[in-house]
């Protein structure tokens, strides 16, 4: 067993315990690059390993032996499993369980696999992720879309290494995310919000609950869609919202007619759901909005015209017009973070134009009084 450097400058491979090369002297700081030699019973592997420091390729080298001891080193490398192959039987099965399962899923499937197509792990660079990019660009992609299915290769790069399918540095953390401001800027007005759940009511009774649950506390359609009887204080007036997308738990206040609207809608179904989700589709919560909301906002031309993705009317809007209209009737910005359940402050200051300017009313009231 053995661990060489690979010299960056000249190429020459040199034990790891020299701290420079004795071909050319260039010493390497960081970004090292390992050439591992393991042999066992007449078997050699040679695996180069990037992007690690001597501990890292120690670990490796220890791992190699292993199964090669094992006999589970060769079984697994010779076959040089394909990277659709390696997401269908090992990736996705143990994706399943995540709540971003469905979304990873549609991105490998209509983005990822047609460009990557067959090919392997070891024979994808980051010029092929590059391609899935350019791709989504070309389809006017959102960024942060484009920005997900580069985090999903890197994700799914990361388990082939964490697996042992795949031995090198990971190809799309050499990926540059697309540079855009991908904030959504339109809000409903109170018309066009009357306007919006009325017709949704006309609709359907479920999709008009959900739009007014999201509407009056700023919750996210997936808060909703996992939201159960349980999470629900009627006589407090409050929704414990748990597991959200930052991790923390956080509390949503109901108004008094939104508590009517969910008390109703509890003595009506609850004796007949046993499933205790709030919102369902027999008895399983939703996995996606349905698809009620974007014919009614068709139906409506709220999206007439626009081409601007960030000022298209979609469920997401509900949310970013509640925090408009808490803005604009002068809440504090770190209480309209709280009630968003924004990670950083930073989050929120987008809502900021929109708050009163309490200094300039200062300073016109102490003139306005000379």
């Amino acid at each position: 067993m053995a661990i060489y450097i690979v010299c960056p400058n000249c190429r020459m491979e040199y034990s790891a315990k020299k701290k420079s090369c004795p071909k050319c002297g260039y010493v390497v700081k960081q970004n090292k690059t390992f050439r591992i030699s393991v042999s066992f019973h007449g078997k050699r592997v040679r695996q180069t390993v990037s992007g690690t420091n001597l501990q890292g390729a120690k670990e490796i080298e220890a791992k190699i032996k292993s199964e090669l001891v094992s006999g589970e080193y060769y079984d697994r490398r010779q076959a040089k499993i394909a990277f659709e192959q390696f997401v269908k039987e090992k990736y996705l099965p143990y994706a399943k369980e995540k709540k971003s399962y469905n979304r990873e899923e549609s991105l490998l499937r209509l983005w990822i696999f047609p460009i990557i197509d067959k090919k392997t792990l070891n024979n994808i660079s980051p010029l092929d992720i590059e391609k899935v990019k350019k791709e989504m660009i070309k389809n006017e992609k959102a960024p942060r879309t484009i920005e997900y299915a580069i985090a999903v290769m890197r994700q799914v790069f990361n388990k082939a290494i964490e697996w042992g399918f795949y031995f090198g540095a990971n190809p799309a953390a050499k990926v540059k995310k697309p540079k855009k401001d991908n904030r959504r800027m339109r809000f409903l007005t109170k018309e066009e919000a009357e306007k919006l759940l009325s017709e949704l009511k006309k609709h359907s009774i479920q999709v008009y609950e959900m739009a007014y649950l999201s509407l009056y506390t700023g919750m996210r359609f997936g808060e909703i869609a996992n939201l159960t009887w349980q999470d629900i204080d009627f006589q407090n007036g409050i929704i414990t919202i748990k597991d959200p997308k930052n991790s923390e738990s956080r509390v949503a206040y109901m108004t008094d007619s939104l508590r009517d609207l969910l008390y109703a809608k509890y003595k009506r179904e609850k004796p007949k759901n046993s499933s205790g989700f709030v919102f369902h589709r027999n008895g399983k919560p939703y996995k996606q909005i349905p698809g009620t909301f974007k014919t009614v906002v068709r139906k409506l031309g709220l999206n007439d015209g626009i081409t601007d993705p960030r000022d298209k009317v979609v469920f997401h809007t509900l949310r970013h017009t509640f925090a408009s209209w808490l803005a604009i009737q002068g809440t504090p910005i770190y209480t309209i973070k709280e009630l968003m359940g924004h990670k950083t402050l930073a989050m929120t200051e987008r809502y900021s134009h929109l708050i009163p300017d309490a200094k300039r009313e200062a300073v016109e009231k102490l003139f306005g009084n000379t």
